[in-house]
């Protein structure tokens, strides 16, 4: 078995993927929590709290996490294919190399410069159970946190008010949260106003509409007529795409069907009960409904927009404004967890690691078929689509600005709306770039761009036209 990162590099049989808290089958470890008391010294290396106890040199463990990133880039985040090629020419030939061709030593001086001690070293994190929230929660099991100094307490969270809730009220530090609720809460839209921000995303695409089974024919949205659906929020992207989706099938989503909000644990029960006739929701609530043979998947949300973002990185400004060094260390910790997340190469892995009872509480089969885009659909058919679901952390601030016009469009909003102002303030995409560069990924070089979705262009630069260009809407 490979030894757990932070680990050496340069030593072909070191495994920079999982930190010392990983519970994964090819760690071995389990689901109890690592204690203080007879830390490995791939522990003290990973941990600082426990380096900080048993005297091992805090420096040293920040050099190893700069040649890590460093080695790890070079081999596109493969580390297969790191150790393959060190066992042919050898650590000493190899470090001697990247040694020649990148600052090394520049770099482990920027890095002690600019990441000072987290200010609070215990936080509390929310997250709902969702396939969503993977780089949040693997996170916690793989080490990703305690490479950072962080001790995280991951609490899962029944819904998107009650987390919304806990972090205005400071009880969560920070949370998963779906891309639309830093906007509407730092606008005052849907509760009180108070500035929120989204460092970065967590995943892209990864939704579905699934349909009870008595409906498989009805596949026309055009026969939904009088159907009751369910989303997890108002402020999310399930209710903006389904809303968009039967809207460009001829249907009101305010008169010619009925949207309610439940949360995504509840959702499966309620279609058996026949409470709703189908969802537009996270998985791997979809994917449930198909195990338990009550449902199937109607369409994957990539094909109304794919790429959409949909769940996020969040926490209050105040939180980052006072402690940034813990807001530092945990947007790294998460930005690096998502890019870990993006490698298909890692879903089956992760999937292990989240599925226990304390993150999402569901079969491994059923996660993997989320994560690795191999799925049964319901009807019959086993799919193929690794995009199914994606991962990067990238906050674009066009993606921000087609989020308020859709609040606009439905009437969530009234008034002028400063969409590219209020876009800048929530989403940090300048911030992510950055952090992206330092931990060897490259970011876009611009935060706007235009997106297709449903076959319709939209320019970020034109968002009252793009409102005004829907013939359903409320404004």
């Amino acid at each position: 078995m490979s030894n757990r990162s932070l680990n050496d590099p340069f030593n072909p049989e070191a495994d920079l993927r999982h930190g010392a808290g990983c519970t994964c089958s090819s760690c071995g470890g389990s689901e109890h929590a690592h204690h203080d008391h007879g830390a490995t010294p791939v522990e003290q290396e990973t941990n600082p709290m426990l380096a900080a106890k048993q005297g091992v040199d805090k420096e040293a463990m920040f050099d190893r996490a700069v040649e890590s990133a460093v080695v790890r880039a070079l081999f596109g985040h493969h580390d297969a294919s790191r150790r393959f090629f060190l066992k042919a020419v050898g650590a000493g030939t190899f470090a001697a190399a990247v040694g020649s061709i990148f600052p090394l030593d520049a770099a482990k001086a920027l890095l002690k410069d600019n990441l000072g001690d987290p200010e609070k070293r215990d936080l509390t994190v929310g997250f709902v159970p969702i396939t969503c929230a993977t780089p949040i929660i693997m996170a916690h099991p793989m080490g990703f946190y305690e490479r950072y100094g962080l001790n995280v307490d991951l609490r899962s969270t029944a819904g998107w008010a009650v987390a919304r809730d806990m972090s205005m009220n400071r009880e969560y530090d920070a949370s998963h949260m779906l891309t639309p609720m830093p906007l509407a809460m730092t606008m005052g839209t849907g509760s009180s106003s108070m500035p929120f921000i989204m460092p970065a995303v967590e995943n892209i695409n990864g939704q579905a509409i699934t349909l009870h089974n008595k409906h498989k024919d009805k596949r026309d949205p055009s026969q939904w007529k009088g159907f009751r659906f369910a989303v997890p929020f108002d402020f999310s992207m399930h209710n903006f795409l389904l809303r968009y989706y039967v809207a460009e099938h001829g249907l009101d989503p305010d008169r010619d069907i009925q949207i309610r909000v439940l949360p995504p644990p509840e959702m499966v029960a309620n279609l058996r009960a026949g409470n709703v006739d189908g969802y537009l929701a996270p998985d791997p609530f979809n994917q449930r409904a198909v195990w338990e043979e009550v449902g199937f998947i109607h369409m994957l949300t990539k094909e109304i927009w794919d790429g959409h973002p949909c769940c996020a990185f969040a926490t209050s400004r105040a939180f980052a404004e006072e402690y940034p060094n813990s807001f530092g260390a945990l947007f790294k910790a998460i930005v690096e967890a998502t890019h870990y997340s993006s490698e298909h190469e890692n879903r089956a892995e992760i999937a292990e690691a989240i599925a226990p009872r304390n993150y999402l509480n569901q079969p491994v089969s059923v996660i993997q078929q989320v994560l690795t885009g191999r799925y049964a659909d319901g009807l019959g058919n086993v799919k193929e689509d690794p995009d199914r679901i994606d991962f990067d952390p990238f906050p674009w601030h066009s993606m921000a600005v087609w989020i308020m016009t859709q609040m606009k469009r439905w009437g969530y909003v009234d008034g002028d709306v400063d969409y590219k102002g209020i876009a800048e303030e929530v989403y940090l995409a300048t911030e992510c770039g950055r952090v992206m560069r330092e931990l060897g990924y490259e970011p876009p070089e611009v935060t706007y761009k235009s997106h297709m979705i449903m076959g319709k262009e939209f320019d970020p630069e034109q968002p009252e036209a793009y409102v005004d260009s829907f013939e359903i809407r409320r404004s």
